[in-house]
């Protein structure tokens, strides 16, 4: 097959596109942040500690990641989602986060006071099987909306922030709430 001028100038065009196209998606994703550093907050496992902390810096809740190693999810999230720094701002803004091994063999301190090995309280208490689990809760440990699974992206999952942080799981659910959001 002879290619011809036309032909050369269609592969240059098309290679062109492609490049504007993958440059695109470098800007939407500028300055990914390490979510272990920027998204979640170190702790010691006392939850109930972590409430009186929240409470103290005005937060709206704590949002705990329930996780596993294994996880291609999780991993997704943090990857392409928990690393965006309009998440990491926005959810630290409003929420203490922490991240619980559904697996682990770590102690930790419940909202009640009571002494867990983190699968306990994730598998337990909490009835985490599948992972990611994003449990969000109100600032006396109370449970107040829970999400399971990965969000399309990092808007979706903005979107879920606010539905909690404004009080919009008191009155809908999340799907109904999505989905007026998206006709704004």
């Amino acid at each position: 097959m002879t290619r011809t001028p036309l032909h050369h100038r269609l592969i240059t065009a098309l290679l062109l596109t492609l490049a504007f196209m993958l440059a695109g998606t470098a800007v939407a994703q500028e300055d990914p942040r390490d979510p272990e550093e920027h998204f979640f907050q170190p702790t010691f496992g006392d939850f109930q500690e972590e409430l009186e902390l929240a409470r103290e810096e005005g937060k709206k809740g704590i949002l705990i990641f329930f996780e596993m190693d294994a996880c291609p999810f999780c991993h997704r999230m943090k990857n392409q989602v928990l690393n965006q720094p309009q998440v990491q701002d926005y959810y630290r803004e409003h929420f203490a986060i922490f991240t619980v091994d559904i697996e682990g063999d770590v102690e930790i301190t419940n909202f009640d006071g009571e002494t867990r090995r983190m699968a306990d309280f994730a598998t337990r208490d909490f009835r985490v099987r599948a992972t990611p689990v994003f449990q969000f809760f109100d600032l006396d440990g109370e449970p107040i909306h829970r999400f399971t699974g990965a969000t399309r992206d990092a808007d979706e999952f903005l979107t879920l922030g606010r539905f909690v942080a404004e009080g919009h799981h008191e009155e809908t659910n999340f799907n109904r709430f999505r989905r007026e959001q998206r006709g704004r």
